[in-house]
């Protein structure tokens, strides 16, 4: 087969979607020898993805969630001979001379229209032609593959559920100097707990800082209380979490810290005494197993994908209570052999996710759509 990947995305958003097409498209390289690879990347994009005798790049003047996307991607793949088209933004042109791949990672935007913008509108509104129109789906989640039952009209026969996986870096790491220069990096003194996502509604902050300060009037006021860190950008209507930090006076306690490079994340995982993710909703939750896959004990939301993803691995706690949250925290904290347990179990449930699993897996998936495949 030649298989066409589009990874135009990669060079605008090096996390998210352009991760997993690039940790995907790096995989493949090591497991597939006998297909080739079509990388349809941005023009502007001069990395190289793979170095496999079997790929090739291809440039695109196209640039993804364009308003005339879909036109001017049509006739730019028209000459493009590929026996299948994988689309890890999910959506696929609407005409095309080919079967196509979709990745469907969460219908968050479903969930939460509000977040959108009109132009964030126009394209994810596409995704009830999209499931139609995919000849094969990959969901990362059976939470995702119940989601798109749920709330589109994808026919079950067509979704196949993979999972996706921690990259290479995120490993226990022994070196204490390393992780005391990553911690100054960031002016992180003493022990912390952790957090890494977008700060919007949906990650459900506002309950941590609510479970945070209950544990500083309940718990710890006869000990310091690790301080919480939250990394990740400010998204959307972020101004409620600032504002109850404010209100409580918590800014001595609570840091946010922004954005972290991809490089320094394994550090920060393997620096924190917890890991904790309260979403609301997640289509997958891989900062949850990127820290189990560092030895760091977690404690997470028993909503959407994540139960599925951490098994018991962690600590699961109705996100909508922070009481239990907090209770849940400090149990974490002060438990030894929980603490213990929790490191153990969270390496071992991490083994159980592999990019080269997710490649092999689909291929078969491209054999499916091309007809090679029952």
């Amino acid at each position: 087969m030649r298989i066409g990947i589009d990874a135009r995305l990669l060079y605008y958003q090096q996390a998210g979607i352009g991760q997993y097409t690039l940790r995907l498209v790096e995989a493949l390289a090591q497991v597939d020898r006998e297909n080739e690879y079509v990388l349809l990347q941005s023009r502007k994009d001069r990395s190289i993805l793979a170095r496999e005798p079997n790929f090739r790049r291809h440039a695109m003047w196209t640039p993804p969630h364009h308003r005339f996307e879909q036109l001017a991607l049509s006739l730019e793949l028209a000459p493009v001979k590929v026996d299948v088209l994988h689309q890890p933004d999910f959506i696929p042109p609407w005409r095309r001379r080919c079967p196509a791949v979709v990745t469907i990672h969460d219908l968050g935007f479903l969930h939460y229209p509000e977040t959108l913008t009109e132009a964030s509108k126009r394209y994810y509104g596409q995704i009830h032609w999209a499931v139609k129109s995919a000849e094969q789906i990959i969901a990362v989640s059976e939470c995702t593959k119940e989601d798109l039952a749920r709330l589109t009209s994808a026919p079950e026969s067509k979704v196949t559920v993979i999972y996706e996986a921690a990259g290479p870096q995120f490993h226990p790491i022994e070196d204490q100097s390393a992780l005391k220069d990553a911690k100054a990096r960031y002016g992180i003194v003493g022990d912390f707990i952790l957090f890494v996502g977008t700060i919007e509604p949906r990650k459900n902050l506002s309950n941590l800082v609510r479970a945070y300060a209950y544990l500083i009037k309940e718990k710890a006021r006869d000990q310091a209380l690790p301080k919480l860190i939250i990394a990740g950008k400010r998204g959307w209507l972020f101004e409620e979490v600032f504002s109850l930090v404010e209100e409580w006076d918590l800014g001595y306690a609570i840091r946010f810290i922004g954005s972290v490079p991809a490089e320094d994340l394994p550090y920060l995982y393997n620096a924190a005494c917890l890991f904790v993710y309260p979403s609301l909703y997640e289509g997958f939750g891989l900062p949850l197993l990127e820290a189990m896959s560092c030895g760091t004990p977690a404690v997470a939301s028993d909503r959407s994908s994540l139960p599925e993803i951490a098994g018991d691995a962690a600590l699961l706690v109705p996100p909508e209570d922070p009481e239990k949250m907090a209770q849940a925290i400090w149990q974490a904290l002060t438990d030894e052999e929980l603490r213990r347990e929790l490191r153990q179990k969270g390496l071992a449930q991490a083994q159980g996710f592999s990019w080269e699993r997710t490649a092999k897996q689909t291929i078969q998936v491209y054999q499916k759509a091309a007809g090679l495949a029952g």
